[in-house]
């Protein structure tokens, strides 16, 4: 049985406009730039989104693009990290403009299930807020490697690092969440 082609060959066969290969690629990675846009977000809706956009940008850029690793991750989680930052900015802008408007009055109560979401929401926040405050290099390593499931080694070279320095900054910013996150909301 022959074993399927690698990304790097898939990636090339998409830039050549084989639609079938870049179908490959979404089927094997659309879970773990989901996930990864879940865990940067903390929303559903706009891990979809970020998903949807992520792909997009590569059939684009995939005649652009040369993959220097053998998997298409880690070029995806930093589209995916990319288009987070620039979604959280506008949600930042739009929630400064609603600030601005005069209070409703009176507000509508919600059913208890939306209750139990907006719990576990508000854990991933402190947890992507705590992630958001540590040193530039360290936010990167944990949004890779612990939230984005990447090996060290890939993010590395995502990087542009040593792993040595990959696993340093990923042990001193658990060392920092712990001190500063409650509880289980690290879990």
């Amino acid at each position: 049985m022959t074993e399927p082609p690698g990304d790097r060959e898939l990636w090339l066969r998409a830039a050549n406009g084989d639609r079938d290969a870049f179908g490959e690629l979404f089927e094997r990675h659309a879970e773990a730039v989901w996930n990864h846009a879940y865990r940067l977000t903390g929303s559903w809706a706009t891990a979809e989104d970020l998903a949807s956009n992520t792909f997009l940008t590569a059939w684009r850029k995939c005649g652009e693009m040369v993959l220097v690793s053998e998997s298409a991750l880690p070029w995806l989680y930093t589209v995916a990290g990319n288009l987070a930052r620039t979604e959280s900015r506008r949600l930042l802008r739009f929630r400064r403009a609603v600030d601005r408007l005069p209070d409703p009055g009176v507000v509508r109560d919600h059913a208890d299930g939306v209750a139990e979401q907006v719990d576990g929401d508000r854990r991933v926040r402190e947890v992507l807020a705590a992630v958001d405050r540590l040193p530039k290099g360290e936010r990167q390593a944990v949004q890779l490697c612990l939230l984005g499931e990447l090996s060290f080694s890939d993010a590395a070279s995502a990087l542009g690092i040593a792993e040595s320095s990959v696993r340093a900054r990923i042990f001193r910013a658990r060392a920092k969440l712990r001190a500063v996150l409650p509880e289980g909301a690290s879990r």
